[in-house]
């Protein structure tokens, strides 16, 4: 009895904690994302990969228990989504749901994440409102949004005179949020925003869109979509003439992985905004040239968010001593998020992990000296002004 009473004093003394335990001795993170579709390669097989380095990062356990890291393919469709969520959930022992590109996919996991107290944290979605209205306490949202998005690219572009915008928006709630999260900042700047149309996710044809954008004589044509949809936005719009003709193309949510599909050729002189950029910083170089090793690629903001979110999380275990969920999620507001990904980051009530976003321009073929070199940051924005005050988001939560 007295052996029992010391370690327990020297554990308290030492502020670790004096019952580690992990429920099912093993903890599973299960990667749910688009693999296959017209996001693959904004989050994909790469973020699998990221989340695999973050395990090896922590040494492959927590707690003494080995993590696992599972995936699967939503193919940007809630149900799909959701059916193989309540799976792991119920019956595969996965302890947490993480990436979740496609926003009507992340909304809808993270509401079932929260009926059944389990912890998702969503690197891939964009909609602002998984830490607005839809917040949970279960639920973090990590590496950008749509309001950091319309800060960054918005903001820069009205102010550099761009002060009429069209949008053209992916129709689902992603594009909606982008849009009018962007449409708000233009307007506070004194723009306007003269129209908008919608399309389809993973369209092949944007002509008639285009040819709305280019008939409205905006100054800005606003791409509110992602991944295959801006690159094919991009390129059409090349042959519509419509940047040679006076109107610039605000890619609202690019990243690397879609300017290197695109080429610098086409993507020269985009204003876009991300949260990480490989070659920042002595750490994000060392992280990212290790990921290109593994994955032949540079990674994105979503695939070194996925990296920080999930060695967070494990962090977040090893300090709570425990991998119940409500110990888990208080750690994770509690624990400051300093990695190759973020070096000042913090989670604040609603969920929403709060770090610097960077405005960039991307080099023309001259300016960039070899592969992979892309990027021209012009501004560090302040994660305070990037994100909401968790107090004015709308997340029931915070009062």
């Amino acid at each position: 009895m007295a052996r029992f009473f010391t370690s327990v004093a020297v554990a308290t003394l030492l502020g670790a904690p004096a019952f580690a335990e992990v429920s099912d001795g093993k903890v599973r993170i299960g990667i749910l994302n688009d693999q296959s579709g017209v996001y693959a390669d904004f989050g994909g097989l790469g973020s699998v990969e990221a989340a695999r380095m973050a395990v090896e990062e922590m040494g492959g356990t927590v707690l003494g228990a080995p993590v696992e890291v599972v995936s699967a393919d939503h193919q940007n469709k809630a149900d799909i989504a959701s059916n193989i969520a309540r799976q792991w959930y119920d019956t595969e022992q996965v302890d947490s749901i993480m990436e979740l590109t496609t926003s009507s996919v992340a909304l809808a996991v993270q509401a079932l994440s929260a009926e059944k107290k389990k912890i998702d944290l969503v690197t891939g979605a964009a909609t602002a409102e998984l830490t607005g209205k839809a917040c949970s306490p279960y639920g973090f949202h990590w590496a950008y949004d749509t309001h950091a998005l319309a800060v960054g690219t918005g903001g820069a572009l009205v102010e550099d005179g761009g002060d009429s915008w069209f949008f053209l928006t992916a129709d689902y709630a992603f594009g909606y949020s982008l849009e009018e999260n962007t449409g708000a900042i233009v307007t506070e700047k004194g723009g306007t925003v003269v129209g908008s149309v919608r399309h389809p996710l993973a369209a092949t044809d944007f002509s008639s869109f285009l040819l709305q954008a280019q008939s409205s004589g905006a100054k800005v044509v606003g791409l509110a979509n992602a991944g295959m949809d801006t690159q094919n936005a991009i390129k059409q719009a090349a042959e519509f003439g419509i940047v040679q003709g006076g109107q610039r193309m605000a890619g609202l949510l690019f990243t690397l992985a879609e300017v290197h599909g695109l080429g610098l050729e086409t993507a020269q002189g985009l204003t876009l905004t991300e949260s990480f950029y490989w070659d920042r910083t002595e750490a994000s170089r060392e992280f990212s040239n290790r990921f290109k090793e593994r994955t032949g690629k540079m990674p994105n903001m979503i695939q070194a968010g996925t990296y920080s979110g999930v060695l967070h999380y494990l962090k977040a275990i090893e300090a709570a001593g425990t991998d119940e969920t409500e110990a888990v999620a208080a750690k994770m507001r509690e624990l400051p998020v300093s990695d190759a990904f973020a070096e000042n980051g913090r989670v604040g009530p609603n969920g929403r992990m709060i770090s610097d976003v960077y405005l960039m321009e991307v080099k023309t073929p001259a300016e960039s000296t070899g592969e992979w070199d892309y990027y021209e940051i012009k501004a560090t924005i302040p994660g305070e002004q990037a994100y909401l005050d968790p107090a004015q988001s709308g997340c029931p939560m915070v009062q």
